[in-house]
C-alpha cells in the first residue's frame, strides 16, 4: 500500500529586524546591506505567495518559503560577521564518542522492530551516470533497482519476524511524479510505503542576492532541492513525523537510496536503546578513496559533523588527513522521533549552512543554500557514533561503484549484498574508470560481460578500451589507450598485475 502526505502545516512568516548598526564603520555597512538584502527577498517570496489562488497550496508554499527565508537570513547573517569554526578547537572525537561496531552487544529481540520506520533519501536523479528520472530507479544488480532491493529488504524484515516496519521515501520535486508510478508494482508486496516531498527552494542569484523565479509555478531549472537536511523541516510540516508517532513508532533509520549496505542492523538499534542515544551517525574507517568525505569531531566538549565545505582553505589538507581524521560519515543515521519533534518545537535546529555555486543554462551565477541531515547531531542528547564495517557504506555514485557491485565480489540475498567469502580481504578494491565510462550506456557498452574481480586489488582505465566476455583481472592492473588508440581485451584473458597501454602492449609491473 502506498500513500503521499501533503505540505499542508502552516508557519508563521519570520519578521524582518531592523538592523542595528554599532560598532566599527564596516561593521555597519555589512548590517545595512545584509538588512536590506533581507527586506529585499522578503518583498519578492511575498509576491510569490500572494500570486497563489489556491489557500491550501498558498498555505503550503508559505511554510516552505519560511524555512527558506530563515536559511536565507542566516545566511547573510553569517556572512556579515563571518563566523567561522575555530581549527585550532576542532578535535578528533573522543573514544566514548565513537563506539566500535564489535563492541556493540548482540541483539535479542527482534520484537523492537515494531517501533522502527526506514527513511531513504529519494531526492536525486541519475544525471552524472547519463540516466533520466530518480536514480533509484536505475538497474544495478540482476536486472533489480536500488527501489526493489531496499523494499526486498524490509519485506523480508516484515516476514523473518514477523514485524511492521514501514519504508518511507523522502522524494524531491524532481523525482516525485516518477517515484509515485513506480512503487505501484509493490502494492501487494509485506511492506507499507510512505512517500513525502522535501522542500523546493528558489536559487539565488549570485550578486543581486534575489530569487531566479519570479513566480511559484515555471520553470523548474530555478528551483532546487536544499540537500537532506531539509528532512526535518519537511517530515514536520508534510505531517509524517506526527503521523509515525502516533503510529507508535519511536526510531528511525535513515540512509541515502544508493547506498546498498545501508540495511537495517538490530545490534546498532539495539545500541541506540541501551544507550538511550537521541542520535547515532555510522562511520566507518577513512581510506585514501574517503578524503573529502565528512566526519565527526569534538567542538568545545560536542560531537559535531565536519564537512570539507566549512573547511578554511588553508586547512584542506589536515582535514583530508588519514592520520588526524580517521573515520567518515556514511550518512546512515539512527533518530529519535520525538526527539526530533522537541527539537522542532523548540526552535533549536540550527543546522550549518552549505553554499553550492551553481550555473543556469543561461550562464547566470547563482547560489543553493543547502544543509546536511548529520549536522543535526549536535542538537540531540546522548548523540554519538558507531564505527560500523566498510560494508555498510557501498554507494553507487559513477559506474566504477557500479561495476563493483555487479561483480562477483558480491551475492544477493533477500535484497541484501553480501560479500563473496572468497575474497582473502575485507576491502573491496580500488576501481577507477576514466571519462569513456562516465555513463551507464557507454559502461554497457564496453563491458561485453562483468570481469572476475575477486582477486584485484586496483583497477585504472582510460581512454577508449574495450573488455571481451570472461576477463580475469588480478592484483593491480591499470589498462591506458592514448588519444587515437583503441584497446580491446581479447575474450577469456586474465590480466594479473599489467600495465598495458597504446594498442595492447602488455607489461608485467
Amino acid at each position: 500500500m502506498s500513500s503521499n502526505a501533503n505540505l499542508s502545516t502552516p508557519q508563521n512568516g519570520p519578521q524582518i529586524k531592523a538592523a542595528r548598526t554599532r560598532g566599527a564603520s564596516h561593521i555597519d555597512f555589512k548590517s545595512a546591506t545584509t538588512g536590506v538584502a533581507a527586506k529585499a527577498m522578503r518583498n519578492e517570496l511575498n509576491k510569490m505567495i500572494a500570486s497563489i489562488e489556491d489557500p491550501n497550496v498558498r498555505k503550503a508554499f508559505d511554510a516552505e518559503m519560511s524555512s527558506f527565508f530563515n536559511l536565507f537570513n542566516r545566511y547573510l547573517t553569517e556572512k556579515a560577521k563571518g563566523e567561522k569554526l575555530v581549527w585550532d578547537k576542532i578535535k578528533a572525537p573522543a573514544p566514548e564518542q565513537v563506539t566500535p561496531y564489535a563492541q556493540l552487544r548482540e541483539a535479542s529481540d527482534p520484537s523492537i522492530l515494531n517501533k522502527l520506520a526506514v527513511l531513504k533519501l529519494n531526492g536525486g536523479l541519475g544525471t552524472t551516470m547519463g540516466c533520466t528520472g530518480p536514480k533509484s530507479v536505475i538497474e544495478v544488480r540482476e536486472g533489480m533497482t536500488f527501489l526493489d532491493l531496499s523494499v526486498r529488504q524490509i519485506e523480508h524484515l516484515n516476514s523473518t519476524h514477523n514485524v511492521n516496519v514501514p519504508f518511507i521515501l523522502m522524494n524531491s520535486f524532481n523525482t516525485d511524479d516518477d517515484t509515485a508510478r513506480v512503487i505501484q508494482k509493490y502494492a501487494n508486496h509485506n511492506v507499507e510505503i510512505l512517500t513525502f516531498n522535501q522542500s523546493r527552494y528558489p536559487r539565488v542569484n549570485k550578486e543581486s542576492l534575489l530569487p531566479c523565479p519570479r513566480s511559484a509555478t515555471g520553470d523548474k531549472s530555478l528551483w532546487y532541492p536544499p540537500g537532506h537536511g531539509d528532512l526535518f523541516d519537511a517530515m514536520n510540516n508534510s505531517g509524517l513525523l506526527d503521523r509515525l508517532i502516533a503510529a507508535g513508532k519511536e526510531y528511525l533509520f535513515v540512509s541515502n537510496v544508493d547506498n546498498l549496505g545501508a540495511v537495517v542492523d538490530l545490534n546498532i538499534y539495539q545500541h541506540m536503546i541501551d544507550t538511550q542515544a537521541e542520535f547515532l551517525s555510522e562511520v566507518t574507517d577513512k581510506t585514501k578513496a574517503d578524503v573529502k568525505g565528512g566526519t565527526l569531531i569534538d567542538y568545545e566538549g560536542t560531537i559535531r559533523l565536519l564537512e570539507i565545505a566549512q573547511v578554511p582553505s588553508e586547512h584542506v589538507e589536515d582535514f583530508k588527513s588519514v592520520k588526524k581524521f580517521k573515520i567518515f560519515n556514511t550518512n546512515n543515521l539512527w533518530l529519535n522521533l520525538r526527539a526530533i519533534k522537541r527539537v522542532l518545537e523548540n526552535e533549536e535546529l540550527d543546522l550549518e549552512i552549505i553554499i553550492n555555486n551553481k550555473q543556469t543554462d543561461s550562464g547566470e551565477a547563482v547560489i543553493q543554500l543547502e544543509t546536511a541531515v548529520g549536522a543535526a547531531i549536535k542538537h540531540f542528547r546522548g548523540a554519538k557514533g558507531v564505527n560500523v564495517p566498510r560494508s555498510r557504506f557501498l554507494p553507487v555514485k559513477s559506474c566504477s561503484d557500479l561495476l563493483l557491485i555487479t561483480s562477483d565480489l558480491y551475492s544477493l540475498e533477500h535484497g541484501k549484498l553480501v560479500m563473496n567469502p572468497g575474497r582473502m580481504f575485507n576491502q573491496t578494491p580500488v576501481v577507477k574508470l576514466g571519462d569513456t565510462f562516465k555513463k551507464v550506456a557507454q559502461f554497457q557498452k564496453r563491458f561485453k560481460s562483468i570481469p572476475t574481480m575477486i582477486e584485484l586489488d586496483h583497477l585504472t582505465v582510460q581512454g577508449d578500451v574495450v573488455f571481451g566476455r570472461n576477463i580475469h583481472l588480478r592484483g593491480t592492473v591499470i589498462i591506458v589507450a592514448n588519444e587515437g588508440n583503441k584497446i580491446e581485451i581479447p575474450e577469456g584473458s586474465v590480466l594479473e598485475n599489467k600495465l598495458i597501454s597504446g594498442n595492447l602492449a602488455i607489461i608485467d609491473h
